[in-house]
């Protein structure tokens, strides 16, 4: 790959992990980077799609674009997250058959896995069973974008790439109740009950789950590294490898935060699967990626954007 010759599409490029993915790409100097955002092309619809290959003509993809959201927003919407997930990957697939894209990288989800996987979580796991109710359709429609590109991979000879990140988090993470996920929801709370005085706070499930973060800066380090080096059509993992309970998540925003009320565990709310950890030894393996930043360091930065940005949108 010269990178000087490629036009490089990065659909969501204007989203919380896009912004980050498009900074990485810029670093080496890639001849034209394109990030795209919904405002620009609606990917759901397929002349849509076709539009923006005729008039971008990408010789490489980054496909980053997802209807996403929390627990709540996934049990809420399930067929919205299918229908849409399902029909924006299948159309960038597709087109880049027609429109002869060299490489594409299409981005999944840990939600992909079986609700029951063993963990840590490794990529041949995908098809062993049913995956968490609470995001199944969501995960669902995203295994089944790696399903697809194997497919043409076989009957076309395209290199089509699949990378599984874990939960990201960190600057410019989406912090409005329809769509946060587990950290930027948590932060929000509890710094607005500090703002406000409240003695308490209600946090869904028993503290007990875990999860494995990744910090954004990380995860498009890893996502470019992968698109330079990486060719095979075996999903590659990308996470931390390390395994946080949601109460240890919570005591560190608290103590970040200096929130001095109490935390109550409502056990009678969703709270997804009981664990989830990645198995990274692949990606270590095959393109040598490590994540760098800790979730103490981490979680630090990512307070601290908040309340900035807070403090911008009050001041207006």
């Amino acid at each position: 790959m010269e990178p000087k010759d490629t036009k490089v599409v990065v659909t969501g490029g204007k989203g919380f992990l896009g912004r980050f993915v498009t900074q990485e790409l810029n670093k080496l100097k890639f001849g034209k980077v394109y990030s795209i955002g919904s405002k620009d092309y609606d990917l759901v619809h397929s002349h849509e799609v076709e539009k923006m290959f005729a008039q971008l003509s990408p010789t490489h993809i980054i496909h980053l674009a997802a209807a996403v959201g929390g627990i709540g927003s996934n049990v809420e919407n399930p067929g919205y997250f299918s229908y849409a997930n399902t029909m924006m990957g299948a159309n960038i697939i597709e087109c880049s058959r027609k429109y002869g894209v060299e490489k594409v990288v299409v981005i999944g989800t840990i939600c992909v896995y079986p609700h029951d996987a063993p963990v840590p979580t490794s990529e041949s796991q995908i098809f062993e069973g049913y995956p968490a109710d609470d995001t199944a359709p969501y995960g669902i429609a995203k295994r089944n974008l790696w399903s697809m590109g194997a497919a043409y991979r076989e009957q076309y000879g395209m290199n089509v790439i699949y990378l599984i990140p874990t939960n990201l988090y960190g600057p410019y993470d989406h912090f409005s109740n329809e769509r946060s996920h587990v950290i930027p929801a948590l932060i929000k709370r509890i710094v607005s009950a500090k703002m406000n005085g409240a003695g308490e706070i209600n946090v869904w499930g028993s503290g007990s789950n875990t999860r494995e973060f990744l910090h954004v800066e990380d995860a498009a380090k890893g996502i470019v590294k992968a698109f330079v080096e990486y060719n095979s059509s075996s999903p590659l993992n990308l996470g931390s490898g390390i395994e946080t309970s949601i109460k240890e998540l919570v005591e560190l925003i608290v103590e970040k935060v200096d929130y001095k009320g109490k935390v109550n565990w409502d056990s009678s709310k969703p709270s997804g699967a009981m664990r989830r950890s990645l198995d990274v030894s692949a990606i270590r393996r095959e393109i040598g990626f490590s994540a760098n930043i800790k979730l103490t360091d981490g979680l630090n930065s990512t307070v601290d954007w908040y309340l900035k940005s807070a403090k911008r949108v009050k001041e207006r």
